[in-house]
């Protein structure tokens, strides 16, 4: 929770429109919450058993690496990301996990990975999937596929902001 808030002011610009975490300015993170967020994950680590929020929280770290780095650790986040979805079955860390394959290995991975969710009927509504699936879909040039997976997660987003961001996203492949 502290990694996620950390971030909180970097999540939407100064005109209120959704940031994703990609393209957030670790400058604008909150560093004491990371290095409190870091010191409790380095004294869960030495706790006898790994659990799911450890190695959630792991993932959150190799993320706020980039304030340092310049670049999210993706290797770790996918060896996380298989920990977790071994772990869990969660169809919401096998999308994240398709996302952390996408930057490991390409995009055509990331997307054999997500593609390989399309049949689980709790997918059918989830905003974060389509989201994930246009995404994907544009980055292997198939536009079209990618426009309709747009569309539907336009479709599924309350917020606004998002909803714009997406749309921005959809006219960039025109």
């Amino acid at each position: 929770m502290l990694y996620a808030q950390a971030r909180r002011d970097a999540r939407r610009d100064a005109q209120g429109e959704y940031v994703p975490l990609a393209d957030q300015d670790p400058a604008l993170w909150d560093a004491e919450l990371i290095e409190k967020a870091e010191d409790l994950l380095t004294r869960a680590s030495a706790m006898p058993r790994t659990g799911r929020y450890q190695l959630e929280a792991a993932v959150q770290s190799a993320h706020v690496v980039r304030r340092r780095s310049g670049r999210s650790d993706w290797a770790a986040i996918e060896r996380i990301y298989d920990v977790l979805l071994t772990m869990t079955g969660s169809p919401v860390v096998a999308i994240n996990r398709a996302v952390a394959i996408a930057e490991t290995r390409g995009p055509a991975a990331g997307f054999e990975a997500l593609d390989a969710l399309s049949n689980d009927p709790r997918l059918a509504d989830y905003q974060p999937y389509w989201a994930a699936r246009a995404g994907l879909l544009a980055r292997t040039g198939e536009g079209d596929a990618a426009d309709q997976a747009y569309e539907r997660a336009i479709g599924l987003e309350a917020d606004p902001a998002v909803r714009r961001f997406l749309q921005r996203r959809r006219a960039a492949l025109r």
